[in-house]
């Protein structure tokens, strides 16, 4: 039996992705999460088997929280699930620890099979994350000014070109507003761009603006 743990948000999210579950005799969710913080508490409680985790969520999320689960627990599958098609915030997410990675618009259809292969052990990734995985590991590739962004950076980046104030980020990632300027900065710098409005057609051509959420 696959023990799992949903972290999402959204509640209706969750029941639907229970419901999609209930029908399979092999996987039972034994606990929820609504934000950062309660997924890593309930990953410490332990008697979980797979954590599938929405990479978009209240207080810590993303990247940084994968990185901390891995090293709390490094022997947990962790199956992102999220809106993000991009394939960057794939790559982030599997060079970070993830051993999966689902948009939630094939979950119907592909959600089954991720989790049985992830918890066995073994990957699951388009075919397009798997290339970019691959041409980011080959020497004198030509890298687009986002990939060289730190985690943090890109986090920031991908906030702030949803539309969100620096205090707004400043709360939701629980940093100082000095701080999160300061990654701005150092944003607009990386990305040879002068303003927000700029960074915002860098993030438009590329295909990095977050889903909207309600």
């Amino acid at each position: 039996m696959i023990r799992i743990l949903i972290a999402d948000d959204h509640t209706i999210m969750r029941e639907g992705l229970k419901r999609i579950l209930d029908g399979a005799d092999d996987i039972v969710v034994v606990a929820e999460a609504v934000d950062g913080f309660e997924a890593l508490a309930q990953v410490r409680k332990g008697g979980i088997d797979l954590l599938m985790l929405d990479l978009s969520m209240p207080g810590r999320s993303g990247v940084e929280l994968i990185r901390q689960i891995k090293d709390e627990a490094p022997k947990l599958p962790i199956l992102i699930l999220t809106m993000h098609e991009e394939e960057q915030y794939a790559v982030r997410a599997i060079r970070a620890g993830a051993r999966g990675y689902l948009t939630k618009e094939s979950a119907g259809t592909q959600l089954l099979s991720a989790i049985r292969k992830v918890a066995a052990g073994r990957p699951y990734i388009s075919s397009e994350v798997a290339e970019q995985l691959a041409m980011d590991a080959m020497p004198c590739s030509v890298s687009l000014p986002h990939k060289e962004l730190s985690n943090r950076e890109f986090e920031v980046f991908s906030l702030l070109v949803a539309g969100k104030s620096i205090t707004e980020i400043a709360d939701g990632l629980h940093l100082s507003v000095k701080t999160v300027s300061t990654h701005k900065t150092r944003i607009l710098h990386k990305m040879s761009v002068n303003s927000l409005a700029e960074m915002v057609r860098y993030a438009v051509v590329h295909r990095l603006l977050p889903p909207m959420q309600n």
